[in-house]
């Protein structure tokens, strides 16, 4: 029987398809913008917190880079566990887990309490975003899935640059001491809401795998991914001094979790993260590689503008992420419409997209290198739109074609992989263009020409995407002209789906 189209959903639904499909997408992406938002919003909190609560300056430090540490180990596992025992019960799970330690941290009465609560809302966020591309991937076919992925690429676009001015919003209305709780009870109404919609709206399915868990394929994975992340986490205090060690380590064990998921593969045992979605599914390498190298300026853009405005034009949280908004705006309306041409541009959309950061951002760097700094705010924002329209042709296209291929049964531990990968670029470029500001500030006392020199790097980080971009697009050019093996069949990956009720 022919599902009717849901009313409000974009025209040129599926025929057969879950006919609550673009509900369900809604109610995923309202949780996905909540978690993501939570790992930068919390930022402009931090003074108020620790005089609340009387923490010392590392302490404080915890409560965001705890709940990025263990955000980005959870991603792989979650997605694997996802794909065995159900995506809608994951996300379930994980949903009511964010909501419950939301409400613990809100009411932490001290901050060793908060950073715990902190560090379990990380790991329940990593349960959460693998089944938001897992769930795209099982409810929609061919273009219709390149639009949903456009929206998800808009909301990780969004939720990444307004989290300083949500949180400014929030501290400005909720005045007072305690003020700061509410960045966190906020998630509360927004969960349980979420929570309602969500078991009536996702969809059951039977899963054609046995559900076995690789154990120790977790544990090799997890180890590693800690230790390089803790340092990159901790950058701000020193964790790369103190915690350097950990990086051979990491290295070490990382290898070690190749070798294993190569033996579970052989002995026809389903792995964490099957090594072969890398050697033989087409794209997903180049696209793993291109998100994690643009993640490196991307999210490290975002701390070298709040410590341009408010430490050296001393603004208020509020106008530093105000300032932001012209590459928010961009990046979100951008992505919807990159959405509806992925499947007809394919790798050529992110290579416009990829130009289009690297030229707004130099340019901003140019402006704010340049011009006098009462007329910075507004002389960055036409450089910013520019950037920003880019980063929207870059993220959800990208997201698209590194998952395009992927076998449906894969969808959850290939989504945490790349999410995971985005993460690592992201640290690296959250301790490293800070870190740079402060070594030319340091040496010259100039705050504009130590946030163009940041800001270097992240344009840096975009054309060494770009490069990556147009080899793909190349390699691509000759697979489609018969001159290398074809995609799978994805419609043979289908799997049966039983609507909840």
């Amino acid at each position: 029987m022919t599902a009717q189209p849901t009313p409000g959903a974009p025209a040129g639904d599926q025929e057969g398809a879950d006919p609550r499909r673009w509900r369900a997408l809604w109610v995923t992406l309202v949780v996905g913008f909540m978690t993501l938002l939570d790992v930068s919003i919390v930022s402009v909190a931090l003074p108020s917190l620790q005089t609340d609560l009387g923490a010392s300056p590392s302490t404080v430090q915890w409560v965001v880079s705890g709940y990025a540490l263990t955000f980005g180990i959870a991603l792989v596992p979650a997605g694997r566990l996802g794909d065995a025992l159900g995506r809608r019960r994951m996300f379930l799970i994980g949903l009511v887990a964010f909501v419950v330690c939301s409400a613990a941290a809100g009411a932490a009465p001290s901050a060793e309490l908060l950073v715990a609560a902190r560090l379990l809302q990380g790991l329940a966020a990593g349960c959460l975003a693998p089944q938001n591309s897992a769930l795209i991937q099982q409810l929609f076919r061919g273009a219709e899935r390149g639009r949903a992925f456009g929206f998800f690429g808009a909301t990780v676009g969004i939720s990444t640059a307004v989290g300083p001015v949500v949180g400014g919003l929030l501290l400005a209305l909720a005045s007072g001491p305690n003020g700061w709780r509410w960045i966190f009870y906020v998630n509360v109404p927004i969960g349980v809401v979420a929570f309602v919609l969500a078991v009536r709206l996702l969809p059951r399915r039977s899963s054609r795998g046995h559900g076995a868990i690789d154990v120790p394929g977790v544990l090799l994975l997890g180890g590693g991914a800690l230790a390089l992340l803790l340092p990159l986490v901790q950058a701000e205090s020193g964790g790369l001094r103190r915690f350097w060690w950990l990086f051979p380590v990491g290295a070490v064990l990382l290898a070690a979790f190749v070798l294993w998921e190569r033996r579970v593969v052989a002995a026809g045992k389903e792995p964490v993260f099957d090594p072969r979605l890398v050697t033989r599914t087409r794209g997903y390498a180049p696209g793993v590689a291109l998100g994690t190298v643009y993640f490196i300026g991307f999210s490290g853009i975002w701390l070298t503008f709040a410590l341009f405005f408010q430490t050296g034009l001393g603004w208020s949280p509020l106008q530093s992420g105000l300032a932001v908004t012209p590459f928010a705006l961009g990046s979100a309306s951008a992505a919807v419409v990159a959405g509806r041409l992925v499947e007809r541009f394919g790798r050529a959309l992110t290579v416009y997209g990829l130009t289009g950061v690297a030229v707004g951002l130099a340019g901003t760097a140019v402006v704010l290198a340049t011009v006098p700094p009462e007329l910075t705010g507004w002389a960055i924002a036409p450089t910013l739109l520019l950037g920003g329209i880019g980063g929207g042709f870059v993220i959800s296209p990208n997201v698209t074609l590194t998952l395009r291929d992927v076998p449906v049964r894969m969808a959850g531990s290939a989504g945490g992989a790349l999410q995971t990968f985005q993460r690592f670029g992201g640290a690296i470029g959250t301790a490293a263009l800070p870190a740079l500001f402060y070594l030319v500030l340091s040496s010259t006392d100039d705050y504009q020409l130590a946030a163009a020199a940041s800001l270097a790097v992240a344009v840096t980080g975009a054309l060494a995407a770009l490069v990556i971009g147009v080899l793909d697009r190349r390699r691509d050019r000759r697979v489609d002209s018969g001159a290398g093996p074809r995609r799978h069949d994805d419609h043979r990956e289908h799997e049966h789906v039983v609507h909840s009720g």
